[in-house]
C-alpha cells in the first residue's frame, strides 16, 4: 500500500482529503506543523508528500528546500497545494519533475486522489 503524508492546516480538508485518499487504497499519514513534517518524511518514508503551500507563514518553501538538498528525500513525490494554483514564492521548484501543484478550489478530493495515482505509477 502507497503512503501519502498529508501536511495541511485546515482540519475540515484534512478529514475530507484524508478519507477520500484512504478510500481509495493509500495508507494517510497527518503532519500539522512544519518540524513534524521533516520528522515524519525520516520516519514513515512516505510516496507522496501533499503540502499546503501556506502551512505556516513561508515553512510550505522552506519544507521544500529542505528535501530538495536532503539526499533521502529530494526526489519524493510532492503535491503543493494552494487555493490559487501555482502560489507566488514557490517559483524555484515549479517546474521540478517531482513537483506537482493543484489548486485547492479547483480539484476535488477524488480528482487530487486520482492525480496521485498517476504521479507514483
Amino acid at each position: 500500500m502507497k503512503t501519502i503524508l498529508l501536511a495541511e492546516r485546515d482540519a475540515f480538508l484534512i478529514g475530507v482529503y484524508a478519507k477520500e485518499f484512504r478510500n481509495s487504497g493509500f495508507s494517510v499519514s497527518i503532519a500539522r506543523d512544519e518540524k513534524n513534517i521533516i520528522n515524519r518524511i525520516k520516519n514513515i518514508n512516505p510516496d507522496v508528500l501533499i503540502l499546503d503551500a501556506f502551512l505556516e507563514k513561508d515553512a510550505g518553501a522552506a519544507i521544500l528546500r529542505e528535501l530538495k538538498n536532503d539526499l533521502q528525500s529530494k526526489d519524493l513525490k510532492i503535491i503543493l497545494l494552494s487555493y490559487f494554483g501555482k502560489p507566488e514564492g514557490f517559483e524555484e521548484f515549479i517546474g521540478e519533475k517531482n513537483i506537482k501543484c493543484f489548486s485547492k478550489s479547483e480539484y476535488a478530493a477524488k480528482e487530487l486522489a486520482d492525480e496521485i495515482k498517476i504521479l507514483i505509477s
